[in-house]
């Protein structure tokens, strides 16, 4: 739109099918979005409206919710459910704060999809081999595009706590600093678009697939989740002598009770599980634990203060507003139902049966058709045309035919 139709107030309409549209661009049937295939007007939030520091040419860029003609938030707009889990948080006196961790690889270009991917070429005139883990010269190769990031971050409003080298080869993580729900999930959308932005201007490539590359770990988007009391402030987590509380339990008892039902959710595409399906540092489990990075459910050292719930289910591919509706979801459901969760487990452990989560998207879109706890949370027109979407991509990644598959199964008799 131009800068004269958005300051007139000109209002910008869609396609209420937009919303389900597929990753490859189809569409499931009409009946999941109305026949009719009406108009959604996109409003856009007045404190989310940034200029575009990476462009030539003056542009903005507005976030917008998806409402309705009549006025209501469309139930369709992943935005609009995590306003509505807010709402209801808000009706126990209560306010959500989380933050986001989001890890990403940067790459060299690649125009061939047939081929792996590959690290830069650094300023060194190297590609980084090997493992470079928190080290403070990994991305030194890398420190124009980073500055550039840095800066384009700053003049967004994008405050960031810390920025590493993680496990992976040019493989890179921010901690965004806590905060609102609906800001974190904002700004981890954001950052996700100047990343690409800003790499595509220094010749790179952003990549934040759950699963890029083979042997090496995938990247996650953490959640860390607590409560606190909207007249106090007071987290909700922790009792006046620095204690666990009913609430602590009981937010972990509704993530154990609903992630399995949730994970197609949290994991939503066919590569989100070949990360979990190597579960160092990315378990695909609803057990829970103090300090242990095998738990999907990780409670991590902390002040009574800052007590907090780590969903380490979640990777970088997952929609930031869905996740966090979801995995916030879970919790008051525990709230409301009073769910105990099981107990902690510590070191090496097995994951009991039903603590196990589905490991392929097939598994996890089954498991979300039968759950009517989603049903009541999301509603049912969300939930089947999330479903019908997700259907459609899984069909289309099963009618092509992998390497691996040319490569191993050709040659058997």
């Amino acid at each position: 739109m131009t800068a004269e139709g958005f300051l007139e107030g000109r209002r910008l309409q869609l396609a209420r099918g937009v919303l389900l549209q597929c990753i490859m661009g189809g569409y499931p049937p009409a009946r999941f979005y109305g026949g009719e295939d009406g108009d959604l007007a996109l409003v856009a939030d007045p404190k989310q409206i940034h200029r575009l520091p990476w462009s030539r040419q003056p542009r903005a860029l507005a976030i917008c919710d998806a409402d309705e003609l009549s006025g209501e938030s469309s139930p369709l707009s992943t935005r609009g459910q995590l306003k509505t889990v807010i709402a209801r948080y808000a009706a126990h006196g209560l306010a959500p704060v989380v933050a986001t961790e989001l890890e990403f690889f940067v790459f060299a270009p690649n125009p061939d999809p047939t081929q792996p991917f590959q690290p830069p070429v650094g300023l060194d005139g190297r590609r980084e081999d090997g493992q470079s883990a928190f080290s403070v010269s990994s991305n030194n190769g890398l420190r124009p595009f980073f500055s550039e990031v840095y800066e384009a971050m700053a003049a967004l409003g994008l405050p960031r706590d810390t920025f590493m080298h993680e496990m992976g080869v040019s493989q890179f993580e921010i901690n965004l600093l806590h905060g609102d729900p609906l800001l974190l999930a904002d700004q981890t959308f954001l950052f996700k678009h100047l990343l690409k932005e800003v790499a595509l201007k220094h010749g790179l490539t952003v990549v934040c697939m759950a699963k890029p590359l083979a042997h090496t770990a995938g990247s996650s988007m953490h959640i860390h989740q607590s409560l606190v009391e909207l007249d106090s402030g007071r987290n909700v987590f922790s009792d006046e002598a620095g204690e666990p509380t009913a609430a602590f339990r009981h937010f972990i008892g509704g993530q154990q009770a609903c992630l399995a039902d949730f994970t197609a959710l949290l994991a939503p595409n066919v590569n989100s599980y070949q990360r979990l399906c190597h579960p160092y540092a990315s378990p695909n489990n609803a057990c829970w634990s103090h300090d242990n990075r095998s738990a999907g459910l990780r409670i991590p050292a902390s002040s009574p203060v800052a007590r907090r719930v780590e969903n380490r289910l979640p990777g970088a591919d997952a929609n930031p507003y869905l996740a966090i509706a979801a995995s916030l979801a879970a919790g008051l459901y525990g709230i409301e139902q009073r769910l105990e969760p099981s107990a902690a487990i510590q070191g090496e452990f097995e994951v009991p049966d039903n603590l196990s989560l589905p490991c392929t998207l097939h598994a996890a879109l089954e498991r979300l058709k039968r759950s009517q706890v989603a049903k009541e949370l999301f509603g049912s027109e969300f939930i089947e045309g999330y479903i019908a979407t997700k259907s459609l991509e899984l069909t289309s990644f099963f009618d092509e035919i992998t390497a691996w598959e040319r490569r191993v199964l050709a040659a058997q008799a």
